[in-house]
C-alpha cells in the first residue's frame, strides 16, 4: 500500500501544474475561507504561516511536494518554517485539499 501512495504521490506531484492548473484563484480562495486557511497564510506576505507564494517557491521542482503538504495540512506539525505549530485540518476534503494545493504549488498568480 506504501508503493501506491508514493506512486500516486508522484504522479500528482509531476501533473499538479497542468492537471490541476484548472482551479481558479476565486475557486482556490472560496476554498481557503471556507476552511479557515487564510487565518494564518495569505497568498504574497508570511502571517502566522508561510505565504503560498513562499510554500510554491520552496518546493518548486519536488516530486513529492503534494504528498508531503497534503500530509502536512491533514496532521499539522511544526519545524519546517519556525516553531509555530499548524493545527490538523481533518476538515477540509481531500478533492478540496489536492485542488488547493495544486493551486499553490502551480504559484498563485499576482493580483
Amino acid at each position: 500500500m506504501r508503493l501506491c501512495t508514493a506512486i500516486c504521490a508522484a504522479l500528482l506531484g509531476a501533473t499538479a501544474a497542468s492537471a490541476f492548473a484548472a482551479i481558479d484563484s476565486t475557486a482556490a480562495t472560496d476554498i481557503l475561507q471556507k476552511n479557515n486557511c487564510l487565518a494564518c497564510h495569505a497568498v504574497d506576505a508570511p502571517l502566522v504561516g508561510p505565504s503560498y507564494r513562499a510554500v510554491a517557491k520552496k518546493y518548486a521542482g519536488d516530486s513529492t511536494a503534494t504528498d508531503k503538504l497534503f500530509h502536512k495540512v491533514r496532521d499539522g506539525g511544526t519545524g519546517v518554517w519556525g516553531q509555530v505549530g499548524m493545527p490538523p485540518n481533518a476538515q477540509i476534503s481531500d478533492a478540496d485539499l489536492q485542488s488547493v494545493i495544486a493551486w499553490i504549488l502551480a504559484g498563485p498568480p499576482e493580483h
